[in-house]
């Protein structure tokens, strides 16, 4: 593939009303999808979830993927901005193919295979996710209707169906977590984060569309995410909406304040693996643990020792039958994940492969955000990027997030990547979702 940029974005000939009328039904199609899922609402009580071989493949999944995908890929290859799609080609197709060549070595290839599929879809829809709207304000006011929608299926579940969307002691898993909000999500922890950005979602109406929708959205999403107990994601919504704030504002600190996430995570790493760090956090009374996190990390940095340049292949270690029944003392060999997203990413596909993740999802955004003219980075629609971006980097210190294509945070990251590289490019259509003949507009 060519390693070309896009050519600078000029005349967009406006599209037909069926065809804006489909953008809009993909649009709620792929959000309803993403957020609310095939098979909401599921039973935590099962047997076979503690069962790495009863498998967590989900044939509806699937096919209602590759038909939304098909969807989108044909809406994007008509497109006048086609060119955009599943860009920096370059690094994407080697990021791809490094990925595949560690999977194949490994003890699970198809596990591997399957994720990149997967993931290789969601990224292509994601990039086309942002070019169904005709204008932002079409994109906000869609954005504004699906929240309400998923919000209200969210606290449906919550209030007529609590066996299925509170967390209960019953669960097989984790019933420490009784009393805590999941929704119509599988975990409250994957609940939280989708809250976030539904709330930065409300943030953005508020902007653009309507003040009064966006706040009910923005206030609904915060009593959610404070009621799933997700100490981290409820923590980090003010925390980064200040570094945002402060990453708009004061140029020469965003390189900081971007990489510092490296740092941040290793340090979190560190305190799991080294004593004097652990006790030092402990003593700010800070739990050292990070809620039991430690143990699985240093279950991770002990088998990344062995494999540090090649890792053991996407979904190739956490849940596997060799790891759960390794006999092993440490409850952490039943983790879904090593909780924090670049030890994953190591863990997995090598150093080679978290290189090349920081490349495409830490360093080419920071770069886009410094070719944006000074108008560019100062409107809602950057500043939501922004956001969404921040969130996803810090939080991945804690949570795995990276490369999951059914999390909610995963998908609103890639779409931002790719919001940040088309501000820094193109010209935002700005109006009624149905253009004039003439008007001059990208679509974003």
């Amino acid at each position: 593939m060519s390693g070309r940029q896009p050519p600078e974005t000029g005349p967009v000939p406006p599209r037909g009303a069926a065809v804006q009328w489909l953008g809009t039904v993909l649009f709620v199609a792929v959000s309803l999808f993403l957020w609310v899922g095939v098979t909401p609402f599921v039973d935590l009580t099962g047997l076979d979830l503690a069962d790495p071989q009863a498998g967590t493949s989900n044939q509806l999944y699937q096919i209602t993927l590759v038909a939304i995908s098909i969807m989108m890929i044909a809406y994007g290859l008509t497109h006048s901005m086609r060119g955009w799609i599943l860009g920096p080609r370059a690094l994407l197709s080697s990021l791809l193919l490094w990925f595949l060549f560690v999977s194949l070595i490994g003890a699970h290839p198809m596990l591997g295979v399957k994720a990149i599929v997967v993931t290789t879809l969601v990224t292509i829809n994601a990039g086309v996710y942002l070019l169904l709207p005709a204008t932002e304000q079409h994109f906000a006011r869609l954005c504004g209707i699906c929240m309400l929608i998923v919000l209200a299926i969210a606290y449906y579940g919550v209030l007529f169906l609590p066996a299925l969307s509170i967390h209960h002691a019953g669960e097989l898993l984790e019933p420490m977590n009784a009393g805590m909000w999941r929704g119509h999500f599988n975990h409250k922890n994957t609940a939280a984060g989708a809250m976030v950005i539904s709330a930065f979602l409300g943030l953005y109406v508020m902007s653009v569309w309507s003040r009064g929708i966006g706040l009910v959205i923005f206030v609904l999403s915060c009593i959610f995410l404070l009621n799933t107990g997700g100490k981290t994601s409820s923590a980090m919504l003010p925390a980064v909406l200040l570094l945002a704030f402060v990453f708009e504002k004061v140029r020469w600190l965003r390189a900081p304040i971007a990489c510092g996430v490296i740092g941040f995570s290793f340090l979190l790493i560190g305190s799991g693996i080294i004593r004097p760090l652990n006790d030092f956090i402990g003593k700010l009374g800070i739990d050292a643990t990070f809620t039991n996190r430690a143990d699985i990390w240093r279950l991770a940095y002990n088998a990344i020792l062995e494999r540090p340049l090649t890792g053991y292949g996407l979904k190739g270690f956490w849940q596997t039958p060799e790891l759960v029944y390794s006999g092993s003392e440490t409850w952490a060999v039943m983790a879904g994940h090593g909780h924090n997203a670049y030890l994953d990413l190591i863990l997995t596909t090598g150093l080679p492969g978290l290189v090349l993740a920081l490349v495409w999802l830490l360093f080419l955004p920071l770069r886009d955000v410094s070719r944006m003219t000074e108008e560019q980075q100062h409107t809602p629609l950057t500043r939501l990027f922004v956001r969404v971006w921040l969130f996803a980097l810090y939080n991945a210190g804690l949570e795995s997030v990276f490369f999951e294509g059914r999390n909610v945070v995963w998908f609103t990251l890639v779409a931002a990547l790719w919001g940040l590289r088309m501000q820094s490019r193109a010209t935002l259509a700005v109006g009624t979702p149905r253009l004039a003949a003439g008007e001059v507009a990208a679509r974003v």
